[in-house]
């Protein structure tokens, strides 16, 4: 197997169930950042320290130049059944092939952990551990955060979303109590309830990210207003009419005013037991 472009991704079995719903968005015109999809082989290999490995994943750092995302992508990853959310690693601001080859390992390594073995027995995944990996131009958030088409406590149908300032992973990882909206189906707001954003999580140039404190100004402003909801309740139907009703649960990022579609999964059905 060879790696491709994310928005060739088809096969679930060969680059992981991330990899794949990313590459359906693209071909369906939602704005993914570009990227590329690695294969499980391919990941084995570079994660072992093959030398040919290395030099096509060198190539593939020259087609995208700058700061990356390193994404987790394994089989059985992202499905109805098991999201493997806070089980698999992602590496943010990683440049150059030696600190890209450095993050794959990383990622690599999180499928092997006890507690990623222990969440795929307990939802009933495949016991072998087949790790694929997505790379891509890291989106430098000045607001982020995740979206659900379908209220995920209560099952009514409205839209609830999620927000905070800098990269997504301080909402992802519950660093804050993010700003919350509740939107109508048709797009008006039904609730806002602001969040209490003490820190985000930035870039820091060396590569990497650092936690800093936001402005005491910034911390209980809202980090979403009309336009950007609007964004937000415009890319809920584009993913509706590109994979159906859904419901989804989505991870989004605004870079200056352009919205980033970051994941899409179906939302995980509980596990039995």
């Amino acid at each position: 197997m060879t790696p491709v472009p994310l928005s060739s991704a088809r096969e679930e079995h060969i680059y992981g169930g991330k990899a794949v719903q990313l590459g359906a968005a693209m071909r369906a015109g939602l704005p993914v950042p570009k990227g590329f999809a690695l294969d499980t082989v391919f990941v084995d290999a570079v994660a072992s320290g093959q030398s040919d490995a290395l030099a096509d994943l060198g190539q593939i750092c020259a087609q995208l130049p700058g700061e990356l995302a390193v994404r987790s992508s394994a089989i059985g990853e992202d499905s109805a059944g098991a999201s493997f959310a806070g089980q698999h690693a992602t590496v943010l601001n990683a440049s150059g092939p030696a600190a890209v080859g450095e993050a794959l390992r990383a990622v690599w390594k999180s499928a092997h952990t006890e507690s990623a073995k222990a969440y795929r027995a307990r939802v009933g995944a495949d016991p072998a551990i087949r790790m694929g990996v997505v790379i891509q131009r890291l989106v430098a958030s000045d607001t982020a955060g995740v979206l659900f088409t379908r209220n995920p406590v209560t099952g009514k149908d409205e839209l609830v979303i999620e927000a905070a300032w800098g990269l997504g992973e301080a909402v992802v990882q519950g660093l804050v109590i993010p700003d919350s909206y509740r939107l109508h189906p048709a797009g008006h707001m039904l609730e806002h309830r602001p969040g209490f954003k003490e820190i985000q999580i930035q870039r820091v140039p060396e590569g990497g990210t650092s936690t800093k404190s936001v402005p005491r100004h910034l911390v209980e402003q809202p980090c979403l207003d009309a336009g950007r909801l609007a964004a937000l309740h415009g890319l809920a139907g584009d993913c509706n009419r590109a994979f159906g009703a859904g419901p989804h649960d989505i991870e989004w990022a605004f870079e200056d005013e352009t919205l980033y579609l970051l994941q899409r999964r179906p939302v995980t059905k509980p596990a039995s037991g």
